[in-house]
């Protein structure tokens, strides 16, 4: 069975940083594509980075570009997400998922991609 179990959220006064954590189990983590997400109520799921261990690559929205950086662990299993220069607006339920890259067609920041989810840590930034 798959499981996420998502980490790290909590509290931070804006221009702060903090680290989400992604562990993954039941799966060969090499080859699988693993996406951030965060929503807030009424509004849908943004995704925002992912990152293909076997590509070596990483994608970020424009939201997050210069801000966030992922990186995984592949013997962990895990992957991370430093988030600096917090804002705001960057407060939501934060979501990591996996799912099997798959090639060209394969949209690492549309939640439809993915098959497999955590269950959320909530990130909250204080003006």
């Amino acid at each position: 069975e798959v499981q996420l179990q998502a980490s790290g959220g909590g509290l931070v006064q804006a221009g702060g940083s903090l680290r989400l954590s992604c562990a993954a189990s039941g799966v060969t983590f090499d080859g699988f594509t693993i996406g951030w997400f965060r929503q807030v109520p009424g509004k849908e799921r943004e995704g925002f980075s992912a990152i293909t261990n076997k590509l070596g690559g990483a994608n970020y929205a424009d939201s997050v570009k210069g801000r966030f950086t992922i990186s995984s662990d592949v013997a962990k299993k895990t992957v991370y997400l430093l988030m600096n220069r917090l804002k705001p607006e960057d407060t939501a339920v934060y979501y990591c998922a996996l799912q099997q890259y798959t090639g060209d067609f394969f949209n690492p920041l549309y939640p439809g991609t993915y098959a497999y989810w955590g269950q959320g840590t909530q990130v909250t930034v204080s003006s």
